[in-house]
């Protein structure tokens, strides 16, 4: 990849459309641009132009053009886009015609975005808000996306790594007086009262980031139980197909089956699993039970499913799930009259009675669980490593005795590298590839 190429890519969706948007990003951008339209319109404002192939001049349609001078544009650089009509023959055709110039190619995944990181017009926490905004499938992962990009997050991490260069700065103007009687030890206790409000600010936010890693993968949620109790008819009345295999059969599900949800701005991933029983059929059973069992426990939120027809169906103590479900409330009535103490919530996948309030019970758990993104300053793996080790830096520096002001001085340089990798204020090159590759070929 060079950034010196002029590119370009188509950035709308892919196939026939109202409007397809083509950018193009470069030093070749004016002069491509005037080839299509002739004369460019003012920087900024939106002109209507027919658009002409600069090789043969054949009229190829009318459309919308933007010119967006550097540095004012999304890349930094000199850009131009063309709002086309979204016909695939008029984009191919004008996709063909760049093609035809020296020196322009065709945008690498993410390469728009990795030059306007590259060009300081984002920072890697925007760059990856972008990227997680572009996923976002639920109104929870579209906050915490937007969050992200629109650099609310980078403010803070930026303050931390202030902060961390102002007490380096204060440790480093006592370095030369520390042979004067107390003045190490004065110096040292102010500076030790400013390293632990910020390690507690930055242990919180690390705390918080389970629940936005969650929402950003979607919350797992588990139906469990043993054959025959409607975990499947279940799975498929909350998706609204049929997505599992139904059958009298026990033991018909034998691996586990995944469906996304939106449960009220909550990502779900809902999967339906094999039975359990102590004695399986054939080995294939047996490899499913395992497998559910291994679901179950790595699961954010298990529901037990369980049917007064099925002896012994209900919920063991031992398996103490967030939800129980009792199914099947549409049978005979004297199967109910025993009530259990954890008899739990009736529902009829066959009927659909009880169902709204289940889905309502389910949400209620995941607002009070998962409710609180909006606070969440770390959501990707990465970031979180990053405030781990400035945390693992800042106690060495707390505990650091005040006769060594310079070994705490090198613990807080250490510590503010660490949060500049946040942002990408120091060299960040082996994460810029597995950040941008995530980009679709127009952003």
């Amino acid at each position: 990849m060079t950034v010196t190429d002029t590119i370009y890519a188509l950035s709308s969706g892919a196939g026939r459309s109202g409007v397809a948007v083509i950018r193009i990003s470069g030093p070749a951008a004016a002069s491509l641009l005037a080839g299509f339209i002739g004369e460019l319109p003012a920087p900024r404002d939106f002109a209507l132009r027919s658009i002409r192939d600069p090789s043969s001049g054949e009229a190829l349609d009318k459309a919308i053009v933007v010119w967006l001078p550097a540095p004012r544009s999304f890349t930094g650089e000199d850009c131009a886009e063309l709002h086309l009509h979204g016909s695939p023959a008029v984009v191919s055709a004008v996709l063909a015609a760049l093609g035809s110039f020296h020196g322009v190619r065709p945008a690498e995944a993410g390469e728009f975005s990795r030059r306007a990181f590259l060009n300081g017009k984002m920072d890697l926490v925007e760059v990856e808000g972008l990227a997680d905004l572009l996923e976002a499938r639920t109104a929870n992962q579209r906050r915490q996306a937007f969050r992200q990009m629109s650099g609310l997050a980078s403010d803070i991490f930026e303050h931390w790594r202030r902060q961390l260069l102002l007490i380096r700065a204060d440790i480093e103007a006592v370095v030369d007086f520390v042979d004067e009687p107390g003045v190490a030890e004065e110096a040292a206790a102010g500076i030790d009262g400013r390293i632990s409000a910020l390690l507690a600010e930055i242990s919180s936010a690390v705390e918080a980031s389970a629940v936005a890693e969650v929402v950003r993968d979607g919350v797992q949620v588990v139906l469990s139980g043993r054959p025959n109790t409607g975990k499947s008819s279940l799975l498929n009345t909350m998706a609204r197909r049929d997505a599992a295999i139904v059958s009298d059969v026990p033991g018909t599900t034998r691996d586990s089956i995944e469906v996304l949800l939106d449960i009220d701005g909550v990502p779900v991933v809902l999967t339906d699993t094999a039975g359990l029983r102590s004695r399986a059929s054939d080995e294939v059973e047996e490899e499913g039970i395992r497998r559910t069992l291994l679901r179950m426990s790595e699961a954010d939120i298990v529901v037990w499913v369980w049917s007064p027809d099925v002896e012994g169906s209900a919920c063991p103590i031992e398996q103490a799930p967030d939800i129980v479900v009792r199914n099947k409330c549409d049978l005979n009535p004297g199967l109910f009259r025993n009530e259990l103490p954890n008899a739990g919530l009736s529902i009829s996948t066959r009927t659909g009675e009880g169902i709204p309030v289940f889905i309502d019970h389910l949400s209620g758990l995941l607002k009070r669980r998962y409710g609180t993104v909006e606070s969440s300053l770390l959501v990707s793996a990465r970031q979180v490593s990053a405030a781990r080790s400035s945390i693992r830096l800042l106690n060495n520096a707390f505990k650091t005795p005040s006769g060594h002001l310079e070994l705490k001085a090198e613990e807080i340089r250490l510590a503010s590298e660490e949060i500049g990798r946040l942002t990408g204020k120091i060299c960040v090159e082996e994460w810029l590839g597995a950040i941008f590759s995530r980009f679709c070929i127009g952003k």
